[in-house]
């Protein structure tokens, strides 16, 4: 309903714009049009965004976040019912995911983050509905989490590394200098250190050295292969005092010189003997902006332009192309080196549309051809489509009569956000695009204000929010996050917040560096470099090709309104079971559910409600022949894991770049650390049950390359959820386990062949093993002499083993029957919804003795759960921590208009 009402808004402002150019009403822009609008309303666009309650975190911490679900023009979804949040790690593995019930476009959760789980690393977290996957994972919300660790007992060091690098005609010389410290930051001085760097298989260089007074050392390396460093590592192996070294990898793309620019002319194309403005962006090989500065030159090395960035990396120049020259632009980098690059080549014969958006209050639309273009294509019709969020806003056409035409549009006929102009032939042909971003001051007006500017530690704090729509009181849904600035400190340019997302990114193809810097204290400055994002960055929209062919996206899923648990019966000779009864029953309650098979033996149960880790019972023993019958249930499907478009936000010294954070989170934990109980056994070891036991497994390397103990995986109830983090070497995607070093280069057909206690089997199986009964879990990278990869086609080898059972112990006929499968009655266990977990708030009654602990909590509050009452008002009160300084609150939301809130209030404690 809500969509209908916007789609026929915008009809109306299309009537009053049609004759911007004084042209008659044409039935094939009408039908553009309506195409556009149908396929909005029959295809909406679902974005997430989430709000966390601090930007990183260390193991041990649990992540606080509000799911936002929103439709056109931001506005609150009614489609999806549930969202889904994966936390994925640097190998591309999903090392936790969550499905959380959404009321009202909403839901909250948390992800926690033991240390069974969870290594100091680069992580992101990715957010969708099921609904989202019928089009561009480019639309799943996607935040980089770094995480730091401060008892990694595999790392008990902290290492920053930064690069040097140069370049000559013949070859390209990288110096990285290592710092070794331990974790009370006293350096590791006289060390051994030897390194190698690899590309792939290939060793590239290698050597050794010792570290210095300061625990530094310099390792320079070099090779005669252009752009070889930027997919290769660094591996630095550390000699410790106690007969134990350290291995760390450092990814070497930042460092590589690769570098590159590329030119985007407004509209799409250089036409000559037309008045150009040309954008660039230059990038190094980690994909960040760099500054740049150069000139252009034409084939008879006559200069004729100039050009610096402007900011990271990107830029604008103007100039006139002339008709049958090529250009070429000299580029000098900030770091001295130099290269040449080709402009796009120059079209004696075209057309284009550019838009001047420096006006505060209109924008002035230029459609633009040269006189070959003119004489070839006068009084031919064209059209000219404006849409912002899939709905149409501004459309008109002309009869080509003129080399230049202008028009002059009211910019309040726009909403906030990103504005597509097309130039469309008359049969929907798109021929020239230009973005601009149109930003009014409508966000919501928010006030907060606190009883006091200056508190005490522990002291109450109440805190008043007041929300207005213009000078309206609003009811909306907002999230709010204390913290203490002075131990979570941020580049609030970087930061992802809902403005950036839902405004800007969520719709922009590609990378973008510090999104929020176009919206924080916005100035002049930062609204003209945001007007050079739009000229260099992609839409990923629909196109007006697609909407006038009718070629719609392949819907595969439907919105969710509840979880479904979904299957098949059959015979046991394998024939479908029609009409056959299903009874589902669960493990924590009394609410049984039936279902009926259809004509192909399949059954469904649909909008159910569950907690995670509930166990599900199917049977089909309500049934003639039930002996006879099997059940098979449909598992769940996952999207497929992409290359994470933010990483170049990636941390490369999580140890450094965190050391505030880990420092306090160090203190935090140290008087709350339990003595461990030591337990004194006898000399003589029991055999524990490894690969070696089984003869099926014969021809394995003596040594695993990597062992997870059944100890690491006591957090999880089933095997599966904690492998798929915990299988160092191999990435989890698609129902399958593959070495990451293959993954990574693209090979997703050759999964790792997975035995359970001597037995092959599938990773479905691995769903139903309990991880209390795994003793180990041994990772193989190649399979040594056994063939068991080239007998299955499967490359590495996983192998479970399993705890031995107690022998001489007498079990009840029930757990006998456990043991025996009854293929009539299974037990599944499908991905239900978190278990709900309150941000504890501590309550502070007497002033701190000198016995109590310190407080030095870094989230002071969360609250994802804040709604404006009919005044617009709500409020709340939380204590401080021990921490000084200043606390920052950021309030994020959205009321049922679709207007988003954001604003960021600080006060002091002394």
């Amino acid at each position: 309903m809500i969509l209908k009402k916007i789609t026929l808004a915008a009809c109306l402002l299309i009537v009053f714009t049609l004759s911007a150019f004084a042209q008659e009403d044409s039935i094939p822009l009408r039908t553009i049009i309506t195409k556009t609008n149908q396929y909005t309303q029959n295809f909406p666009v679902e974005k997430v965004y989430l709000h966390f309650d601090k930007p990183y975190y260390a193991v041990g911490d649990t992540i606080w976040f509000k799911a936002y679900v929103t439709l056109e023009q931001n506005q609150l979804s009614a489609i999806s019912k549930i969202v889904y949040v994966d936390m994925i790690n640097n190998r591309d593995s999903v090392v936790a995911s969550l499905r959380l019930p959404v009321t009202n476009g909403t839901a909250d959760g948390n992800i926690v983050l033991p240390q069974v789980s969870f290594v100091e690393g680069n992580y992101h977290v990715r957010a969708y509905t099921t609904w989202m996957r019928n089009f561009d994972q480019g639309y799943f919300f996607n935040k980089n989490i770094a995480v730091g660790n401060i008892e990694d007992r595999d790392t008990p060091i902290d290492t920053h590394i930064s690069f040097v690098n140069s370049v000559t005609s013949s070859a390209e010389k990288i110096t990285a200098h290592i710092i070794y410290k331990d974790q009370d930051g006293s350096p590791l001085t006289n060390r051994r250190v030897s390194w190698k760097v690899q590309s792939d298989d290939e060793t590239i260089d290698k050597g050794k050295g010792v570290t210095d007074q300061n625990g530094g050392l310099d390792i320079t390396f070099t090779s005669n292969k252009k752009g070889v460093f930027a997919a290769a590592d660094l591996t630095a192996v550390i000699e410790l005092n106690y007969k134990k070294s350290i291995t760390n990898t450092y990814p070497l793309k930042t460092a590589a010189i690769e570098k590159d620019v590329q030119f985007f002319p407004e509209g799409g194309n250089m036409l000559s003997d037309v008045h150009a403005k040309i954008a660039f962006k230059a990038i190094n090989s980690n994909g960040m902006g760099i500054d740049i500065k150069g000139s252009v030159i034409d084939d008879g090395n006559n200069e004729v332009a100039q050009f610096t960035s402007q900011h990271l990396g990107m830029g604008e120049f103007v100039f006139e192309p002339q008709s049958g020259k090529s250009y070429k632009a000299k580029v000098s980098f900030s770091d001295g080196t130099q290269n040449t690059y080709d402009l796009p080549k120059v079209l004696d014969e075209g057309i284009y549309l550019s838009v001047n958006n420096t006006n505060p209050d209109s924008l002035t639309i230029r459609l633009a051809s040269n006189q070959a273009f003119l004489d070839k294509f006068k009084n031919t019709l064209f059209y000219i489509i404006a849409q912002s969020g899939g709905t149409v806003y501004y459309a008109a056409q002309t009869n080509l009569q003129n080399l230049l035409y202008t028009s002059i549009v009211a910019k309040s006929k726009f909403p906030t956000g990103i504005l597509q102009f097309s130039l469309l032939t008359s049969e929907g042909d798109p021929l020239s695009e230009r973005l601009v971003f149109i930003q009014h001051n409508d966000l919501l007006n928010v006030a907060i204000n606190t009883d006091k500017q200056l508190y005490t530690t522990r002291q109450r704090v109440h805190m008043n929010l007041s929300v207005k729509n213009k000078d309206v009181p609003d009811v909306g849904t907002f999230s709010l996050s204390v913290t203490d600035e002075s131990k979570v400190p941020y580049n609030e340019d970087s930061e992802t917040t809902i403005l950036s997302t839902l405004l800007l990114t969520s719709d922009l193809k590609g990378y973008i560096e510090k999104p929020n810097y176009y919206f924080n204290h916005v100035d002049a400055k930062r609204v003209d470099d945001l007007e050079v994002l739009m000229l260099t960055q992609g839409y990923r929209r629909f196109d007006y090709g697609d909407i006038v062919a009718g070629k719609n996206p392949q819907l595969s899923f439907l919105p969710e309104q509840g979880i479904t648990v979904s299957g098949k019966l059959r015979s046991s000779s394998g024939i479908e079971v029609p009409h056959a009864n299903i009874h589902l029953n669960f493990s924590d309650r009394l609410s049984p559910e039936d279902a009926t098979t259809d004509e192909s033996g399949n059954f469904r149960f649909s909008n159910l409600n569950f907690k995670d880790s509930t166990k599900i019972v199917l049977s089909a023993k309500n049934n003639p022949n039930y002996k006879d019958l099997v059940i098979t249930a449909n598992s769940d499907t996952w999207p497929a894991l992409v290359k994470n478009i933010n990483s170049p936000d990636n941390v490369q010294n999580i140890d450094s770049t965190l050391s505030v954070y880990l420092k306090n989170t160090k203190r935090q934990y140290a008087g709350t650390r339990m003595l461990k109980e030591v337990v004194i056994v006898a000399k003589s070891e029991v055999k524990k049950p490894s690969h070696t036991d089984y003869p099926a497994l014969t021809g394995l390397s003596p040594q695993p390359d990597h062992v997870v103990s059944g100890v690491q995986l006591s957090g999880c109830n089933f095997l599966l959820d904690c492998l798929r983090g915990a299988a160092f070497g191999f990435t989890f995607d698609n129902d399958n386990f593959y070495l990451t070093r293959d993954y990574n280069q693209g090979n997703k057909s050759t999964p790792a062949a997975i035995y359970y206690n001597g037995m092959p089997v599938d990773v479905n199986y691995l769903s139903n093993i309990d991880s209390k009964t795994v003793e180990s879990v041994e990772l193989f990278n190649n399979d040594g002499l056994s063939s068991i990869n080239k007998m299955s086609n499967t490359k590495g080898v996983i192998v479970i083993n399993g705890k031995p059972v107690p022998k001489g112990e007498k079990i009840s006929l029930s757990q006998l029957r456990d043991m025996m499968p009854q293929y009539n009655l299974i037990t599944i266990n499908p991905l239900g919804y978190v278990r709900a977990k309150e941000f504890y708030v501590p309550k502070f009654s007497v002033p701190k003795t000198n016995l109590a602990y310190s407080d030095l909590r870094t989230t002071i509050y969360w609250n994802p759960k804040i709604i404006t009452d009919a005044t617009g008002k709500a409020a709340f009160d939380f204590f401080n921590a021990d921490g000084k300084g200043l606390y920052r609150a950021v309030l994020e939301g959205i009321d049922a208009d679709g207007n988003i809130a954001r604003y960021v209030y600080h006060y002091k404690v002394d």
